[in-house]
């Protein structure tokens, strides 16, 4: 049973009730574009599978979030071992299993510290973990392809470990529910913004071999819905704190909104460097999990410290809940 200090606060409540409500609008409109026949076969069926999607990730995201720390940690874990394994399959990671298996080991190691609440081990462990993935494989006497498989391993382990595992560690935080859906909802609407941006005005594409679709329209259209979001949102989060002044929530905004963009166009890059459109199937009209939360792999560090650099996490706390006793 979800506790009643779950909607403790307003922007949780705001959060996920306009989640549900976007979701039930989006039924009626798609809804009526079907009984009406309005749009293409293949357009009506895109915008169905889509929000079939999104009622679908919706409550996987939001559902920890609101159920507790422990659930949070566990499944940004589990999202973190789900991106090893699209990547791992895109770029022939797997044909390393030495390494792959360091980069696992790295990212439960990353959880583990947010889950016992070590700050000092947490960051410990990004230079520790690539120190052993430099070194894994070299007792194998293999230096061929040394520096690709070693390059892909500590790529992997700073963006799906220590990368993500910074939402893990905003869990310590007795009030981390509204900063968590904050950031899951506006990286996620930045993306829809973008679209609809670039639709709507149209004009000259963003960075064409990178990512075809995407428009300059589109990104500074999601720029300015994204930190202004941000902004508002963390003015009520952040309320009698020294990050809530005007110029330090814009700049929080502003970093969440580039952060988002830069986040898929990086992901962008790597798939059309491989030649893939999409890193996984699992998700109709998505592509894979990889290419869905790929906004979050720079928001979460970039979003952590400049929180961290205010306010904290978890001040005051108990830590080392596992190892200290």
């Amino acid at each position: 049973m979800i506790r009643q200090d779950v909607f403790a606060h307003p922007v949780t409540i705001g959060i996920v009730a306009a989640t549900v409500a976007v979701l039930a609008i989006a039924a009626a409109v798609i809804g009526t574009m079907t009984l009406r026949g309005r749009g293409t076969p293949e357009l009506r069926r895109e915008l169905w599978l889509r929000l079939g999607s999104w009622c679908l990730l919706l409550p996987l995201m939001m559902g920890p979030v609101l159920l507790g720390r422990e659930w949070v940690i566990g499944a940004v874990t589990l999202l973190g071992l789900a991106c090893l394994r699209e990547f791992d399959r895109a770029t022939g990671l797997f044909r390393e299993p030495l390494v792959a298996a360091l980069v696992v080991l790295g990212i439960l190691a990353a959880n583990f510290a947010a889950l016992d609440h070590w700050y000092g081990f947490f960051v410990a462990l990004w230079p520790l973990t690539v120190g052993v993935i430099v070194v894994g494989t070299i007792p194998r006497d293999r230096p061929a392809g040394y520096i690709q498989r070693t390059a892909l391993g500590i790529f992997a382990y700073m963006l799906f470990g220590a990368g993500l595992a910074h939402l893990s560690y905003m869990a310590n935080e007795p009030g981390f529910r509204p900063i968590l859906l904050m950031l899951l909802t506006t990286v996620a609407l930045s993306d829809v913004a973008a679209f609809t941006f670039g639709k709507l005005i149209g004009g000259p594409k963003l960075l064409p071999a990178t990512s075809p679709n995407k428009s300059v329209s589109g990104a500074l259209g999601a720029l300015a819905v994204t930190t202004l979001l941000v902004a508002a949102l963390s003015f009520f989060i952040f309320r009698g704190t020294p990050m809530a002044q005007p110029h330090w929530l814009l700049t929080f905004g502003v970093i969440v909104g580039i952060g988002a963009q830069a986040g898929d166009l990086m992901l962008s890059s790597i798939k059309r460097d491989i030649g893939i459109k999409d890193m996984g199937t699992i998700l109709p009209g998505h592509g894979g999990v990889l290419d869905r939360f790929n906004s979050l792999l720079l928001v979460a560090p970039a979003a952590f410290h400049f929180i961290q650099f205010f306010v904290g996490f978890g001040m005051g706390q108990p830590t080392r809940l596992i190892t200290g006793g």
